[in-house]
């Protein structure tokens, strides 16, 4: 799946946004912000959670952090990160390209606000070296995310 499984959701519902490929990694926050020379903030990074008995997928801006208390509060109950062969499985995506794009099964997708704070922004493609670049709006509106205000800036 991954990137295959990517390249097929954008052709059918966005075939004008192109995958971007490198060699190097894109993997981490800092890694993919180095790559593609933008700020880390401008990485929209997908976490993969537990939720109660929910899976979802939340989409926040590189550089802010899950908000514990926010979740909570908002999806009423207590975030748990899912281990590493969980997400495999779940996303169809690797650890490290792990996006809201050609989910094996639907998953609820929650774009934190964090986001806002940039017109564009470059989430995974479903491999480590793979990305898109994106307009916010247009990512939300893409994978059906509900915007929620659950990350915060580290202290």
């Amino acid at each position: 799946m991954g990137i295959e499984a990517v390249r097929a959701f954008l052709e059918a519902r966005a075939p004008d946004i192109p995958i971007i490929e490198r060699a190097s990694s894109t993997a981490t926050v800092l890694e993919a912000a180095a790559t593609l020379d933008v700020l880390p903030g401008q990485i929209a990074k997908t976490l993969s959670l537990r939720v109660g008995d929910a899976v979802v997928l939340v989409l926040a801006a590189g550089d802010y952090r899950l908000d514990n208390r926010k979740v909570k509060d908002a999806l009423g109950s207590r975030p748990r990160m899912l281990a590493a062969e969980d997400v495999e499985q779940l996303t169809g995506h690797p650890v490290g390209g792990v996006c809201p794009f050609g989910l094996p099964t639907p998953l609820p997708i929650y774009c934190d606000i964090s986001l806002r704070q940039f017109a564009t922004v470059y989430p995974a493609a479903g491999s480590r070296t793979a990305s898109v670049r994106i307009t916010t709006e247009r990512l939300a509106e893409l994978v059906g995310g509900t915007w929620a205000d659950l990350c915060s800036l580290p202290s």
